[in-house]
């Protein structure tokens, strides 16, 4: 079973490579990733798709670690692309998009999308992305938390709520949040439905959502 540890456990040399499906309409843009990425080991370029459909049947056949998708492509939107990734196969998936506004933002990340990343990105940025991604962690450099941040006011949390929450925006289950805590799995469902109530949020995926938009976590490369 995957632990708190196991998802932030760092990379070696000894570790299997980090399996890659690049979904890309643009030919060169495709080649640029593939040339970036597959000369930094431990990542491997395993598949590449040229639009939403091919992509997810690509994902099928290959069930890759880590998706870097665009979202403007042909046949269907990365939106709905990620949408379905997640949904059928809980995929980790790093956006690189020429698109910056906070709508195109907060869509790809409730969408299920770990980081977003605009096209100027650097090589070294897409880099520690997918690996980022690849161990169960979100992706947001400052461009993306302060635009999701600009959608709304923030909100009074206590530090013990805080650390929970932190730890819902990485994906942990209540038994791994009392675990990474030190505190019993009864407490950690207190301090969720208080968050999730001060949040206004149904549930955690929204509740993930508000947290980066609202600044109120911390990553570990913000």
């Amino acid at each position: 079973m995957e632990t708190p540890a196991s998802r932030t456990a760092p990379l070696t040399g000894a570790l299997k490579p980090i399996r890659v499906l690049l979904v890309e309409d643009h030919f060169l843009a495709r080649m640029a990733l593939h040339s970036v990425l597959s000369k930094h080991a431990p990542i491997q370029i395993v598949g590449e798709a040229p639009d939403g459909e091919s992509g997810i049947e690509k994902y099928r056949q290959l069930l890759p670690d880590v998706v870097v998708l665009d979202l403007r492509l042909p046949q269907m939107s990365g939106f709905e692309v990620i949408s379905r990734l997640r949904e059928q196969y809980r995929a980790r998936i790093v956006v690189l998009s020429n698109y910056q506004g906070s709508e195109d933002i907060y869509r790809a990340v409730q969408a299920g999308a770990m980081a977003y990343l605009t096209k100027d990105a650097s090589g070294e940025q897409v880099i520690q992305a997918v690996q980022t991604v690849h161990r169960g962690t979100r992706y947001l450099p400052q461009m993306a938390l302060h635009r999701l941040a600009e959608r709304m006011p923030g909100v009074a949390l206590t530090p013990r709520e805080t650390q929970v929450l932190t730890c819902v925006t990485r994906g942990f289950s209540n038994r791994e949040i009392a675990e990474e805590l030190g505190i019993a799995e009864k407490t950690v469902r207190i301090h969720v439905s208080a968050v999730l109530e001060k949040l206004g949020a149904r549930d955690r995926t929204q509740a993930t959502i508000y947290a980066l938009q609202r600044g109120l976590v911390h990553l570990d490369h913000a």
